[in-house]
């Protein structure tokens, strides 16, 4: 994700192209931090480069939701993210893009999750019922439950992608994802902040680390 502290980075651009040629096959970026029309010429150097591209909503209003919903119709990405009203979401785009909503109680910014792993489950399952293509996991956000705990209760639950966003910040975390069985995770803070591999400065080195710990 071209994105840091729950925003895209304002030169999202010129660091695509920093890292275009390393073989990232899916790219995304948040609905807030940069102009509409920065979003859509960036979605499209994003699928110019191969890549599957996304939007991912961070208002948990339903009214920002919908808009965040057309804003996705207009500038063509291939998938969309997060939203805390799957119903009012899915109703804006008609099915026409897949979508993965945030299940529990997502509230502030950066955003935290609230809930236990029963109401997961019970997110997972009405995101399912609406046709859903997977969900957007806050797992490691979570401040009333173990993350791990929260994964395989949405594993349990999910036939679609399960998808996991939020502080993966570590090889370690990757590969507990990995175990767990999750589908897919964003990633944006940790590289921008050089968390992922402590001690490199080079963004290029640390998406190549996050590729590295998915062998």
């Amino acid at each position: 994700m071209l994105t840091c502290a729950d925003r895209t980075v304002e030169d999202c651009l010129a660091v695509l192209e920093t890292v275009a040629d390393l073989g990232l096959k899916h790219i995304g970026f948040k609905d807030i931090g940069q102009p509409e029309p920065v979003l859509a010429e960036l979605n499209r150097r994003i699928k110019a480069t191969g890549a599957t591209s996304y939007l991912e909503v961070v208002s948990l209003s339903t009214e920002s939701a919908r808009q965040s919903a057309r804003a996705a119709l207009r500038l063509g990405v291939d998938r969309l993210l997060g939203g805390d009203d799957p119903g009012a979401v899915v109703a804006e785009t008609g099915g026409r893009l897949p979508y993965y909503p945030f299940v529990g109680r997502p509230e502030g910014h950066p955003t935290a999750l609230r809930g236990a792993a029963s109401d997961i489950a019970e997110g997972c399952r009405q995101a399912e019922a609406l046709g859903c293509a997977g969900v957007d996991l806050l797992a490691y956000r979570a401040v009333d439950a173990d993350p791990v705990d929260l994964i395989r209760a949405a594993r349990g639950c999910v036939t679609g992608t399960l998808l996991v966003a939020g502080s993966i910040a570590s090889p370690e975390r990757v590969r507990d994802l990995k175990a767990a069985g999750v589908d897919a995770f964003t990633i944006g803070s940790a590289l921008f902040e050089r968390r992922f591999s402590p001690g490199k400065d080079s963004l290029r080195e640390q998406v190549k680390d996050v590729l590295t710990a998915l062998d």
